[in-house]
């Protein structure tokens, strides 16, 4: 069988970061920074030694990046990034899984059809693939990117991400939970960060903070989210299954209630997860503005498994459905 685009690319990252690995004794993700660097810059740089700069320098007239789709580019690179988590053992080093990236591009469309611009942020970027995954199914020509990612490698590895993709984003290295030079966006998408946020002296600033011991980073992002979401904007999250039954929760829904409309609840399937703690389910919040209401009914829906392809056109006609009767209404309070 012909090997796809993908697999060519994927094959050419993982035996270029492969063989400078051998050389220069590097954990894999950081050899694979390393090479998408050559392969961006098309160029080997001159310090290396000469067995290993021979190497590169022939591997990279193998591939020619700008012969593929910025899709082909965007998966190739996930394969890699994938097999390097796997020798990872952080827990930060992990990525949203494509079929949910690939939801959330999908609501993101919907949610910002009639908007000639639209300003994006990703306040939790890890290696990029969600926010790249979001701009490509958005339509807008004026299309303006932001992402916050704290760790140096994914950071790194996002950046690259994006170039290679010849995707636009600007970029903050910091903890996402500290302020942002950042005017409010239209649209939030993020993959939360579980777990708790070690720095009490910064949780003490948010609304969200938890009464005694450590606060939750995943209750902190949405309110920093929200600090950052123009009145009327749109926020996506991909939030852990037991985000409203935890101990905190109380002060969420209160909070959630006070300064945002529950636009909808995606539950995703179980098989998408390897555990049930596991299990993660999509928010989709509005930020409460002059001529916003919650919708008459928001978007609930427990989506099958992702190989069901029956059962996945059958939701997908009731969410376009939905999102007919949604954007009449809206159209309405305006």
């Amino acid at each position: 069988m012909k090997k796809t685009n993908v697999e060519i690319l994927y094959e050419w990252l993982d035996n270029t970061a492969g063989i400078i690995q051998q050389h220069v004794n590097e954990p894999y993700l950081d050899s694979l920074i390393y090479t998408m660097e050559i392969l961006f810059e098309k160029h080997v740089p001159e310090d290396l030694e000469e067995i290993l700069s021979q190497k590169l320098r022939s591997n990279l007239t193998e591939v020619d990046i700008t012969s593929y789709k910025t899709e082909e580019i965007r998966k190739g690179i996930q394969l890699a990034v994938l097999k390097g988590m796997k020798d990872s053992t952080q827990q930060q080093h992990l990525m949203t899984p494509e079929t949910v990236a690939l939801l959330v591009g999908y609501l993101a469309e919907k949610l910002t059809a009639d908007k000639e611009e639209v300003r994006l942020f990703d306040p939790a970027s890890g290696t990029g693939n969600l926010i790249t995954t979001v701009m490509e199914h958005l339509k807008q020509k004026n299309l303006i990117a932001f992402a916050g990612e704290v760790d140096p490698t994914l950071i790194q590895l996002a950046v690259l991400n994006a170039n290679l993709q010849q995707k636009s984003i600007e970029f903050f290295h910091q903890d996402s939970l500290r302020p942002f030079l950042l005017d409010p966006v239209d649209l939030i998408i993020a993959d939360l960060p579980v777990g708790y946020y070690p720095d009490d002296v910064q949780a003490d600033t948010y609304e969200l903070k938890a009464e005694n011991g450590n606060s939750y980073a995943h209750h902190l992002f949405i309110e920093q989210a929200m600090n950052y979401t123009k009145p009327g904007g749109y926020l996506i999250f991909v939030v852990p299954d037991f985000i409203f039954n935890s101990d905190q929760s109380d002060k969420l829904h209160a909070y959630l209630q006070e300064y945002a409309h529950i636009t909808g609840v995606i539950r995703l399937p179980e098989s998408a997860f390897k555990s049930e703690k596991n299990i993660k389910s999509i928010l989709v919040l509005q930020k409460k503005g002059q001529n916003t209401r919650s919708p008459k009914q928001p978007l609930l829906a427990q989506m099958p498994s992702f190989k069901n392809t029956t059962g996945m056109s059958d939701i997908l006609k009731q969410m376009n459905d939905w999102f007919v009767t949604y954007q009449k209404e809206m159209k309405g309070n305006e």
